[in-house]
């Protein structure tokens, strides 16, 4: 059948790119879904930085690929050997598919799973297929989603499925900007009430897991950004400090408030340099979680003794250490009941067609979260 996909030919397009135009809505052949797999509709897909980061070549992949990963669709046609969801269901996709056997799986660190990470690499379903041809080419998947698509074969290690009452728009930020910034703040940092927390990067993944420190009761809640206005914002949605991460006395200014620096601090913003600071303002027995995604060159430079004396934790987190079957519904419930008021980070809502001014919003910083909608 015949789809709409966003088709990315080539990496390090110039900016802006509403002008350069790096993405190609282009109309691709669709083939069936096979055994596991099944035919979705899309509702609704979130531009985020992984995205951007694919286009602007920080994560490189195999070109041409279809793009696009945080979305919410409904199921059209179930392939052979699917258990899990008929026509009709709701669902929120998962950019971190899990086969449920290999070790990482076993042991319930789904985002670990290993099969998956491989069909990644390989621009594949988990099962191996690819499914997405444009003219007599193969296109590659983007993390087993391609969510900027009219439709798409999905894997069912790629979904998990919801109630049908919970808004589509809204449950298109549960696959990555929740599942991440929530899980990174909640299951990585397992923050407890009356702690002290810190997110550094106020895109749209950490202004959700400023939401999520809000939601567990944390005393304190610093917000860092470059941006004023991310700042500002920040403290409307609950943080109860805001802080320039580059003003000089930075790091002391966080040690003064907390009394030493914080419990927990989540680095969300995905540069080393904000890394560097979230470790910086963690107290002598706290902990630091990154769950961003810089340039794969990137190094930390941190003494190495601070780790053993402070009794320091260093924690990486990808998908927030999630385990999306079990994460996604408590997260919705959570929203549903306003424990997370997601859709405050809407910032825009756009058609397929205007991806490329989005993505260009975003590199810029004058976006948190853009949703595009489908019909």
């Amino acid at each position: 059948m015949k789809t709409k996909i966003a088709l990315l030919r080539h990496m390090h397009a110039e900016r802006p790119y509403g002008k350069s135009k790096p993405i190609e809505i282009a109309e691709a052949e669709l083939s069936p879904p096979e055994s596991g797999e099944m035919l979705i509709k899309m509702a609704a897909a979130g531009l985020c930085h992984s995205d951007l980061s694919v286009i602007n070549g920080d994560r490189p992949r195999d070109m041409p690929v279809a793009l696009g990963h945080e979305a919410s669709a409904i199921v059209q046609e179930v392939g052979p050997n699917v258990t899990r969801f008929q026509p009709g269901d709701h669902i929120v996709l998962v950019f971190a598919p899990s086969c449920g056997h290999c070790l990482p799986c076993a042991e319930g660190r789904p985002a670990l799973c290993q099969p998956g990470a491989v069909a990644a690499g390989k621009g594949s379903l988990i099962g191996g297929t690819k499914h997405i041809t444009h003219d007599g080419q193969t296109v590659n998947h983007h993390v087993g989603v391609s969510a900027f698509s009219t439709y798409a074969v999905v894997s069912e290690a790629s979904c998990v499925k919801i109630d049908k009452d919970i808004p589509l728009d809204k449950a298109a930020l549960l696959g990555c900007a929740v599942l991440t910034g929530v899980g990174a703040v909640l299951n990585s940092g397992d923050l407890k009430t009356g702690q002290s927390c810190a997110v550094v990067g106020l895109g749209g993944v950490g202004l959700a897991g400023l939401l999520g420190a809000v939601a567990a009761g944390a005393r304190t809640i610093i917000a860092a950004d470059l941006a004023k206005d991310k700042r500002d914002f920040a403290l409307e949605l609950g943080a109860t400090h805001a802080i320039d991460p580059s003003e000089e006395g930075a790091v002391e200014k966080v040690k003064e408030i907390t009394g030493g620096g914080v419990d927990l601090a989540v680095e969300l913003a995905g540069a080393v340099p904000a890394l560097k600071f979230a470790y910086d303002i963690t107290r002598r027995g706290g902990t630091t979680v990154t769950a961003g995604l810089p340039n794969p060159a990137a190094e930390l430079k941190i003494p190495a003794v601070s780790l053993t004396v402070d009794e320091r934790a260093l924690k990486g987190s990808y998908v927030g250490s999630c385990v999306p079957v079990r994460d996604i519904p408590r997260f919705a419930q959570m929203m549903v009941q306003g424990q997370l008021p997601i859709e405050k980070l809407v910032t825009h809502r756009l058609k397929l067609d205007e991806i490329n001014e989005g993505f260009e919003r975003l590199a810029a910083g004058d976006a948190i979260r853009q949703i595009i909608e489908f019909d």
